[in-house]
């Protein structure tokens, strides 16, 4: 099977106040680089969002160590949307972002966290960012231009699902995320600071590696999916977006940097998972612009793919990167990306 996915390259997260939230974000994970800084109508993203048009905020942050980003969404119109319930781990949809560090017992230390140890007894840390939203912080050996900061960026997630089955042909078969970590059934320990360390659960952890496909592969690193699946007889879970649409709070999508749209799109059709949105061509992100669709996972989680077509590097004087017309899919010189650390921003106290 062809490559498609490069790397993770953002997860949207809906807050309140996009601006706050990317300090918060900055100075507690070393996220500082907004690539991007856009208003505007999300015109092409109704089918998603009851048919009515978002206008929001979004801004991309980067931790140049490496790792895909957070993309900071604040639903300006309509007023973005809580949850009518606290999700929990086995809920339909995104629970939680892996934020990888080159050192989980002393991140943790600074943050006063707990060390936990994952299924293939590696050390881990959960973290929640000030609006509710669930973090894990894990080891990751993927990194493009290790700073002082001791995380990185986004190295995965953690997706409750209703059959792990039916996700594996969309995460492994499809997208090929396909080596399978570990596939684990029962009761957690480090599933205790959650409050489900009495919960019966099969988790699978999917990781693709980095390697040098993609102009971006270097940067983003490492993929982690993991899949989480409540086996308790008398569970109930919840779509975590139950009556809410995309733009409203928590987390909105998980989106890839992807190769080869086109054949994507076709593989996707054929294995049950259509394209609901396509901007068909570039689509304007403020300095940034690209070619960007969606899908639903069986559960209705939004996966977005991203054909990354301009990356702006110097704004003030108009210096762009633009990838549409290049013909090889090798990385891009290290030099050439790291220029985008360049617009990195000092965290307000």
């Amino acid at each position: 099977m062809s490559e498609f996915i490069s790397g993770i390259q953002q997860v949207g997260i809906g807050v309140r106040d996009a601006a706050e939230a990317f300090n918060w974000y900055n100075r507690t994970l070393g996220l500082n680089v907004p690539l991007f800084d856009d208003v505007a109508e999300a015109k092409l993203m109704t089918p998603h969002t009851n048919g009515i048009i978002r206008q929001r905020r979004a801004i991309l942050a980067l931790n140049m160590a490496g790792g895909g980003g957070a993309e900071i969404w604040q639903s300006n119109r309509p007023e973005p949307v809580a949850p009518e319930f606290m999700p929990e781990l086995g809920d339909y949809g995104i629970f939680a972002l892996k934020i990888k560090s080159s050192d989980v017992k002393q991140f943790a230390g600074t943050q006063n966290l707990k060390v936990e140890t994952s299924p293939e007894n590696k050390n881990h840390s959960w973290l929640q960012d000030p609006y509710g939203n669930q973090l894990q912080i894990v080891a990751d050996n993927s990194w493009f231009k290790p700073n002082s900061s001791l995380t990185g960026g986004v190295v995965g997630v953690i997706i409750g699902v209703s059959d792990i089955a039916k996700a594996l042909k969309l995460y492994k078969d499809t997208l090929g995320i396909s080596e399978v970590a570990y596939d684990k059934s029962g009761k957690f320990e480090d599933f205790a600071t959650l409050g489900k360390g009495n919960v019966k659960f099969r988790r699978v952890l999917l990781r693709k590696a980095m390697n040098n496909n993609g102009a971006f592969s270097r940067l983003l690193g490492n993929v982690e999916i993991e899949l989480v699946q409540n086996l308790e007889a008398d569970a109930k879970p919840r779509k975590i977006f139950e009556k809410r649409s995309w733009g409203d709070l928590g987390f909105i999508h998980l989106c890839f940097d992807t190769l080869n749209m086109d054949n994507l799109k076709q593989l996707c059709q054929k294995n049950g998972f259509p394209f609901t949105v396509d901007s068909s061509d570039t689509f304007d992100m403020g300095e940034a612009g690209g070619r960007f669709t969606y899908i639903e996972d069986p559960d209705g989680t939004l996966i977005e793919f991203v054909e990354t077509h301009r990356v702006p590097i110097l704004k003030k004087i108009g210096w762009y990167l633009n990838l549409k017309k290049r013909k090889t899919q090798k990385p891009l010189p290290d030099w050439m990306v790291a220029t985008m650390g360049w617009g990195k921003v000092k965290a307000k106290d």
